[in-house]
């Protein structure tokens, strides 16, 4: 049983080195004022977008034809039919393009991570409290254009309620509205984060078991090889997982800025 004694000594080493590998790592510059991994990884994202949405209009026609084409086309239903028309209502039409954007940009990110030696942009904090933040501008932006300025954040404080009520539930409101992006922001990393660790975790541990077989070819390795298979078969149904939660994470970050928007531009807000 010593090939596996020494699979096991290694595997809180070997676990250290995997989160150090999902940790912010500078590739140009330092850590402060650098380009981090995850921070070029969003870049690229952007850049994949661009290219996307250059090449669907390109190839776009009366009847969409392809994969590609309808494959978009459907995203873009999706996205105005169950998140801009279904919450944000009748002036949905003038934030489509940014709920658009968002969802798309989220859910490339999310894709690209999965893809074997890249990064997830949203697997960052500092990365996903940037999303949060425009989405927080842009829906507070959206009730003062709605309200007027002091209208909006008047408004807060719901009417009817007497003095000195109205002012202890008009800071339990705004307290609320600035904890929006945090939980968008927090919600999202956590998810991308935790993700990619557990199957960097198993697919750990199926490199940990199958290193001493490779190694030396004896009966004993191969014995010890064998959950090798097991971490695998788990590792696939995993990533088939978070490829769902890719674009779920996605889903609940754009609708939960329409509810936001909803909520923003509301007539009794």
């Amino acid at each position: 049983m010593a090939p596996l004694g020494d699979v096991f000594s290694k595997l809180p080493e070997a676990i250290n080195e995997l989160v150090a590998e999902f940790s912010s790592a500078p590739v140009a510059g330092d850590l402060n004022t650098g380009l981090t991994q995850y921070s070029f990884w969003l870049l690229v994202a952007a850049v994949v977008f661009c290219l996307i949405m250059a090449v669907f209009v390109k190839r776009l026609t009366l009847v969409p034809h392809g994969l590609f084409v309808n494959g978009v086309e459907y995203v873009i239903d999706y996205v105005t039919n169950d998140v801009a028309k279904g919450v944000v209502g009748e002036q949905w039409r003038r934030h489509f393009p940014f709920l658009l954007t968002l969802f798309m940009f989220i859910f490339i990110n999310n894709v690209i991570g999965l893809i074997p030696g890249m990064k997830p942009g949203t697997g960052a904090i500092g990365c996903t409290a940037a999303l949060a933040l425009c989405s927080f501008v842009y829906f507070v932006y959206r009730g003062c254009q709605k309200h007027g300025f002091f209208g909006y954040w008047k408004s807060l404080a719901p009417a009817g309620v007497m003095f000195p009520m109205n002012v202890f539930v008009w800071v339990i409101e705004v307290f609320s509205l600035i904890l929006r992006p945090i939980t968008l922001a927090i919600r999202l990393f956590c998810n991308m984060f935790a993700g990619h660790i557990v199957m960097g975790s198993f697919a750990l541990m199926a490199a940990l078991f199958t290193e001493p077989l490779l190694e030396q070819l004896t009966a004993m390795n191969a014995v010890t090889a064998l959950p090798s298979v097991a971490w695998l078969a788990i590792l696939l149904i995993i990533y088939v997982v978070e490829m769902i939660v890719a674009f779920v994470q996605a889903y609940v970050f754009t609708i939960l800025t329409a509810v936001y928007i909803q909520i923003a531009e509301a007539d009794e807000h």
